[in-house]
């Protein structure tokens, strides 16, 4: 049965020193046997200031970092969905909020295949604007150009399991992942950089899982952890979810490496586990269509509204 591989790790500003910490998750995927790998949001860089996010932002052809994920793609013969930044307006930036020189990037999600190929992408289309009392007030739409349309579902080398791409905030919408099942997805993807806010509260978890539910589908949501610069971090749990509902595979969150005093370092039992210097990790899960087609079978969902 094919296999899957869902990443977490403590992204910085520094794409380089990222791309380490992904060359470690490639690592310890080949050695799981993954047919692919997912990545998080924003695994290229998290930045401390707007400013910084716009100015590290490269077209994808010109990022050492995805360049870096394309030759370890092909070296691997492992195929990865990563979320990375480019620039908007082939990097020269878009005017936003009606002020003259104000510059965004995109948000996007990129299918590197088995043969380092960058062959399908997609750009955020839900920008994440929250103002949560006593949590983070984060407006995205400041430096970051939304999409407008979803990436047709796509082949893998899973066995015949067709993939559909949506990114962190889209999570909270089930519209897309519907309409994405409906075109043939047998996977849905949320790489993520989620709040410590939400996951505390259990959001995270909670939508992974009624994604997977609602659409009989596998979801899969690799996750940022921990602290990136300036007071911004992220929840981790990174997890792979049946279509059924059950947890098939899931990393740790913040507060339980926190917990257990392990940030800088630590270990984890269990084939695939690993932890450096940027809190790499993986879990792992078998997925296969028959799966997917018997529980969409035994419980059909007829709409009616």
């Amino acid at each position: 049965m094919p296999l899957l591989a869902c990443g977490q790790f403590r992204a910085t500003p520094f794409p380089l020193r990222n791309l380490a910490s992904c060359t470690t998750l490639f690592h310890l995927a080949r050695r799981a046997r993954a047919q692919l790998l997912f990545l998080p949001e924003a695994s290229d860089y998290i930045a401390p200031t707007p400013a910084e996010t716009i100015s590290l932002a490269k077209p994808i052809e010109e990022s050492v970092f995805v360049n870096g994920l394309r030759k370890l793609a092909g070296e691997f013969g492992v195929g990865v969905v990563v979320g990375v930044h480019e620039p908007a307006e082939e990097g020269r930036g878009v005017e936003c909020g009606g002020k003259e020189g104000k510059r965004r990037v995109r948000n996007v999600c990129l299918y590197i295949d088995e043969g380092g190929a960058v062959s399908r992408r997609y750009q955020k289309v839900h920008v994440f604007d929250v103002d949560i009392e006593g949590g983070p007030r984060i407006k995205e739409s400041n430096t970051t150009e939304p999409g407008n349309t979803l990436t047709p579902p796509f082949p893998t080398p899973l066995n015949g399991l067709n993939l559909g791409l949506q990114i962190c905030f889209d999570l909270r919408f089930p519209e897309p992942s519907l309409s994405l099942v409906r075109r043939g997805a047998h996977i849905l993807s949320y790489p993520s950089a989620f709040t410590l806010a939400t996951g505390r509260a259990g959001h995270w978890a909670t939508l992974l899982r009624a994604r997977a539910i609602e659409t009989q589908s596998y979801v899969v949501g690799a996750a940022l952890i921990g602290e990136h610069c300036l007071g911004r971090a992220s929840w981790g749990e990174a997890m792979i979810v049946g279509p059924w509902g059950e947890v098939l595979g899931r990393c740790e969150s913040w507060d339980e490496v926190v917990e257990r005093g392990s940030v800088s370092e630590g270990r984890e039992s269990g084939e695939g586990s690993g932890v450096g210097a940027g809190m790499e990790r993986i879990c792992i899960a078998e997925v296969e269509r028959g799966v997917v087609e018997r529980v969409r079978r035994e419980v059909p969902l007829r709409r009616r509204l």
